[in-house]
């Protein structure tokens, strides 16, 4: 029985082969990164139930400076994770892994739905306020 040695992938079109230059299992299109969920536990067993599109969200690296997709399945949530091959499409995974830079945690700035801050000039007033009744006590204000 002959196994075939390429697949088209479902997200882009591209006629993609198996054979995957720094990896034994090609699983994911070099071209758009995007893969299916076909395993459940162990890379090229087949036994997922979903067959969900696999969207690469992140990149991470591992030991020996070893860069690894990170998918997620469209359908079911499921995380997987892939070895890169020598292949793939390295802007996309310069993409991949510069993403968390353009989308900080700390906001720079104001977003316009929460509502505004108070004006410093009722907090200058409130402690002028201070600063004379403290005074007015036979206190000094520094």
């Amino acid at each position: 029985m002959a196994f075939a040695r390429s697949f088209s992938c479902e997200h882009c079109g591209v006629e993609v082969s198996l054979d995957a230059p720094g990896t034994t299992h090609r699983n994911h299109c070099p071209s758009c990164l995007w893969s299916r969920h076909l395993d459940r536990n162990v890379p090229g067993d087949r036994k997922a139930d979903c067959s969900g599109g696999m969207e690469p969200i992140a990149v991470t690296v591992r030991g020996e400076g070893r860069w690894v997709l990170i998918h997620r399945c469209t359908n079911c949530g499921r995380l997987r994770l892939n070895k890169t091959a020598g292949d793939d499409n390295a802007l996309l995974l310069m993409r991949l892994a510069a993403l968390p830079l353009s989308m900080p945690f700390i906001p720079f700035a104001p977003d316009p739905e929460v509502a505004p801050a108070r004006k410093p000039r009722a907090r200058k007033a409130a402690q002028s306020a201070n600063g004379r009744s403290a005074q007015s006590a036979g206190g000094t204000t520094v």
